[in-house]
């Protein structure tokens, strides 16, 4: 299938019951737990989201996930992104569902890994507190060369995403903790004592955390742009911000916008037509199954408004060389974030259609 575009979905592994989760959420937790308990805060809140085509599944089964390959190559994503977790000293969470990917072969779909260095807190998580659950540690050099031999039999395998021939490694804060340059400085290091061609870092660029220059001075391949909340902290009316507060504080509505309207400034020409900075496809946006009232979500987010937002995106990167036609759809399976392309009840298959439109040729 030829395609306009390079799209890697970012995947979610969360899935599947582990120890810790049982203790900080109770037996059995999975994503889909905050999912379930969705409830509609307002009039037209599109809550719960149901899965339809692929159901509650389990990722400790090798059968859905070939089953969501299966589906994301129907439909023209060229890959999934996997988030990585390592909070230092070797400890990883999650980690099961890409290890049996990687140990057996399949399935035989292309796929890359995102560090995900971040500490978790329980507010993001669903908890109505901040407390620390388990914080992300950089403990040196020694541990950066754990990190990376561990990661290396991805790193060779024939499926893994390469850019310019080097494998893509993406980390969510790129900016802000000096030893992620350390942390890239070693691993390039170790690149070329193990035969690889370098490391492709990505860096993914939050708005309002840092820019996209920021990135690229810190020693980045390229910077992911994400502009989730590009309306609400720098378009927002002063009339709308006073709104949105007297709303939640009288009324306890969450902050909602319409994506017909945020979607617009989910891109920056300037800056997404540049050769090393890949932009995002976001189909929607919804936090309050994990957050509550606290949560931000994009209301009335069609299929029609999504394939416009793709058809944006898609142009803004058609004049770069092929290699560096990349996209990063946010995301395959975020659930409780409302961010998805899997079927749901409301919508069947109607948004992968509206994207392979607009992607393949």
């Amino acid at each position: 299938m030829k395609t306009k575009a390079r799209v890697i979905a970012f995947y979610l592994p969360q899935y599947h019951p582990i120890p810790e989760n049982d203790v900080w959420w109770g037996k059995g937790f999975t994503e889909w737990t905050n999912v379930g308990k969705a409830k509609s805060l307002f009039k037209g809140h599109y809550q719960p989201r149901v899965p339809a085509d692929l159901g509650y599944y389990d990722l400790r089964v090798a059968e859905t996930r070939k089953a969501q390959a299966d589906m994301a190559r129907e439909y023209g994503v060229e890959g999934f992104i996997y988030w990585h977790y390592w909070f230092g000293n070797g400890k990883r969470l999650i980690e099961r569902p890409f290890n049996e990917v990687l140990a057996s072969g399949e399935p035989d779909f292309p796929f890359c890994l995102a560090w995900a260095n971040e500490t978790w807190k329980g507010f993001a998580h669903g908890m109505t507190n901040r407390n620390v659950l388990i914080e992300q540690l950089y403990p040196g050099v020694e541990d950066y060369t754990a990190h990376f031999y561990e990661v290396l039999p991805a790193l060779r395998d024939k499926r893994y995403i390469t850019i310019d021939g080097k494998p893509l490694f993406m980390i969510y804060k790129p900016v802000g903790e000096p030893e992620v340059k350390v942390f890239m400085d070693t691993w390039l290091k170790l690149a070329a004592e193990n035969g690889l061609n370098g490391i492709y870092f990505v860096g993914h660029c939050i708005d309002s955390k840092f820019t996209v220059k920021d990135v690229l001075a810190n020693g980045f391949d390229a910077a992911n742009s994400t502009r989730l909340f590009n309306y609400s902290i720098n378009h927002r009316a002063f009339i709308q911000k006073v709104f949105n507060r007297l709303n939640k504080v009288f009324r306890g509505v969450p902050l909602a916008y319409p994506y017909k309207i945020v979607s617009k400034y989910f891109v920056t020409p300037e800056e997404d037509k540049l050769e090393n900075v890949f932009p995002s496809i976001i189909p929607g946006w919804d936090h309050t199954a994990r957050s509550g009232r606290e949560g931000l979500v994009l209301t009335d987010s069609t299929p029609e408004y999504f394939e416009k937002h793709v058809k944006e995106v898609v142009d803004l990167v058609e004049n770069k060389e092929p290699e560096h036609q990349v996209i990063f759809l946010k995301s395959w399976n975020e659930w409780a974030e409302g961010n998805y392309m899997e079927p749901d009840l409301r919508w069947g298959l109607k948004y992968l259609e509206a994207f392979k439109r607009q992607i393949v040729k």
